[in-house]
């Protein structure tokens, strides 16, 4: 069993581009530093957040290295290994280099729409393949399938191989059956930062963010004062994120933090087909929030 603590907040990585659209490995080595030093508890590395879907296998393999050499063993490192053929996802499983890195981030099936079921039978082959741990991702409103309640409890309670699960559901009569049926050392994430104050009422363990890639110090901090059981004091750095959580997703992810990124001066705001940056309304409104998050406290 792993000993990989997946308490706190876990940054979901973007990649950026540069304006030819190749990966902007100078930007990348920036935004490492960056959310290290705003004390991100662990890396996830090609998630949704990193374009993944648009990347190639050899760009894949190159981008797990160099964020595994950059970290340099300083925080956990998670890498995101998915796909909707199980074969296939097997194949590469078994093939990859994923020295340096702590467990893997694994998504359900998209686009074929497995039964609960099939979901398990998928999930079992990734675990019997993978050398790591393995953390279940579950996004239905990418996916187009959830994960249910039962069959992520019947995974978590056959293999200690698998640690825990990131819930983006946003079904919280979901995660609590999870959360208050789940053994004892699997963990429940949220995968929704506008759900993780909740979440973490209930027994959650902490996020995987995508504000944490703009703000890991402040966003961090009302994580943390949440586990500690310190509500009143997370609760207005949460309010303060309200406005940023609708704008940052309105036009898409990782759209709208690319742009806030961007407007900070750490990446260049380019995305790869069938993505496109945010409308210059919602650019605008970020830009407002921005301003106001970066104010005195």
């Amino acid at each position: 069993m792993s000993t990989l603590s997946l308490k706190g907040m876990g940054v979901a990585l973007i990649t950026p581009f540069d304006s030819d659209k190749n990966i902007d490995y100078t930007a990348l080595e920036r935004m490492v530093e960056f959310v290290l030093q705003g004390d991100a508890d662990y890396i996830v590395v090609l998630g949704t957040t990193g374009e993944t879907a648009t990347l190639s296998q050899d760009e894949r393999i190159i981008v797990i290295r160099f964020v595994m050499e950059q970290v340099n063993g300083r925080v956990p490192l998670i890498a995101g290994m998915g796909g909707n053929c199980t074969h296939s996802l097997v194949d590469e499983l078994k093939k990859s280099d994923l020295s340096g890195y702590s467990a893997i981030l694994s998504v359900a099936p998209f686009y074929n729409k497995p039964s609960q079921e099939g979901l398990y039978r998928h999930f079992e082959a990734v675990i019997n393949a993978s050398p790591l741990p393995v953390v279940l991702y579950n996004v239905p409103g990418r996916t187009g399938v959830n994960i249910s309640a039962e069959t992520t409890l019947r995974l978590a309670e056959k293999y200690d191989k698998v640690i825990g699960i990131k819930e983006a559901s946003g079904d919280f009569k979901q995660i609590e059956k999870i959360i208050n049926h789940k053994p004892e050392s699997f963990a429940v994430i949220s995968g929704d930062d506008s759900l993780t104050y909740p979440l973490i009422t209930l027994g959650a363990v902490g996020v995987i963010s995508v504000v944490g890639n703009a703000f890991p110090k402040k966003f961090g901090k009302m994580v943390r004062l949440c586990l500690e059981g310190r509500y009143n004091e997370a609760l207005p750095i949460h309010y303060k994120f309200s406005r940023l959580y609708d704008e940052l997703f309105v036009d898409g992810n990782p759209a709208g933090v690319k742009s806030l990124l961007h407007e900070m001066g750490l990446i260049k705001n380019e995305l790869r087909l069938p993505l496109v940056p945010t409308r210059m309304e919602t650019s605008e409104e970020l830009r407002k929030i921005l301003s106001e998050l970066t104010g005195k406290d």
